[in-house]
């Protein structure tokens, strides 16, 4: 602002006073006085028309017409979208196997749309996305979640047991994970106990044991390399595509944050 406010001084003092200040040989012809004195008249103008312009300008996006703001930003969020989700289409069909082996998959495994859930076991907004996800699945036969287990930090250890639970239990039986993913969703508070990782792995062991899971083999298996490996490629999915957080849900070329409710996601089956 400093800057534009000394502009528009200078600009009024070459206006009105520049010409005086240039001396030119009384040789010249009359043209070039007047050329030179136009040319410092058009300078000072030019100056002006800045000047006012970068005063005006903010004044009356900001006041006088503010929705412009908001259309400009909203702009250049819809092309960050469309040129994060072209992205994430090409990845996800280049690697749509491998991010689906090890990962518990809801509704039909065989289906020919999928929607990839990225969701922490301790995270109230996931609970609720999975109960969107769940109505997305029972009215539509050929959908299927891959459900990406990614444990936020700020829930401990508790969630990362949980994790590891779900996707071990796939190496049994995906229909057993499923069971126990949902048992594990449906009601947190009741199995995880708040800095008592013990008392947590117990609670998520006898859940693990009602829906037929082996639990001397489910323990075992959450501390192999299957395990390891897909918590690994969450992370570094996560990264690739920017996910801060959860829920985050891919469908299609389309990437939701937050819980999305059934009907858009269906809209965006489609």
């Amino acid at each position: 602002m400093t800057w534009t406010i000394l502009a528009l001084i200078i600009a009024v003092a070459l206006y009105m006073f520049g010409t005086e200040y240039i001396k030119l040989d009384p040789k010249k012809s009359k043209v070039m006085h007047n050329i030179v004195h136009k040319s410092v008249h058009l300078v000072a103008i030019a100056l002006l028309i800045v000047g006012v312009a970068r005063i005006w300008t903010p004044v009356y996006l900001t006041s006088v017409n503010p929705g412009i703001v908001m259309e400009m930003v909203k702009g250049a969020q819809a092309a960050e979208q469309n040129k994060s989700s072209g992205e994430i289409k090409k990845y996800v069909k280049k690697n749509m196997d491998r991010m689906m082996e090890n990962a518990p998959i809801m509704g039909n495994e065989a289906g020919s749309k999928t929607i990839f859930f990225f969701t922490d076991m301790l995270c109230p907004y996931c609970a609720r996305a999975h109960s969107e996800l769940a109505r997305v699945v029972e009215d539509n036969s050929d959908v299927r979640v891959v459900i990406k287990n990614m444990p936020l930090p700020m829930h401990g250890e508790e969630a990362v047991m949980a994790a590891r639970a779900t996707i071990a239990a796939k190496i049994q039986s995906n229909a057993k994970a499923i069971a126990l993913d949902e048992a594990l969703m449906k009601d947190f508070a009741k199995w995880a106990v708040k800095n008592d990782l013990k008392a947590s792995t117990k609670n998520v062991m006898d859940l693990a044991k009602k829906a037929g899971l082996d639990t001397e083999r489910l323990e075992k298996d959450m501390k192999g390399d299957v395990v390891r490996n897909e918590l690994a490629q969450v992370s570094e999915l996560a990264q690739r595509f920017g996910i801060q957080g959860t829920p985050f849900l891919i469908v299609g070329d389309q990437a939701f944050p937050g819980a999305v409710p059934a009907a858009q996601i269906k809209q965006a089956l489609r």
